[in-house]
């Protein structure tokens, strides 16, 4: 299962393989404490996107945009596509986030984005 977790909730046994998502480490978090299996900052949104969307949801429909369109053209995202599938196959895979709010947020973009390219994968793999 691919779950998402905000990185100041305590890490679980459950939450299996964890996945910091974020291009900056989250402030006041030890790396300890994070339990981070995986910092995959290069999948991140730019600096410039992320900076001009600043967490505003009304600006949220042109971020999501122009984050996939990053994802699209980022050489690493097929690597992490396949890297989270190979640990899905063994348990959960936790997409850990810094932001308040995971609606709007890179993580709840970049989950949507990476269980179409799952279920895509896995449909081409069926025929």
């Amino acid at each position: 299962m691919l779950k998402i977790k905000r990185a100041y909730e305590p890490a679980e046994k459950g939450d299996g393989y964890r996945i910091l998502i974020d291009r900056l480490w989250p402030r006041g978090i030890s790396k300890e404490k994070a339990a981070i299996d995986l910092w995959a900052k290069n999948i991140a949104p730019s600096t410039e996107t992320r900076k001009e969307f600043n967490h505003d949801a009304e600006k949220f429909p042109e971020f999501r945009e122009k984050y996939i369109s990053e994802l699209k053209e980022n050489s690493s995202t097929d690597g992490f596509v396949a890297t989270l599938a190979s640990r899905l196959r063994e348990g959960n895979v936790t997409l850990v986030y810094a932001s308040k709010d995971a609606r709007y947020s890179d993580v709840s973009v970049l989950k949507e984005y990476v269980e179409q390219k799952l279920t895509a994968k896995a449909g081409k793999e069926q025929q």
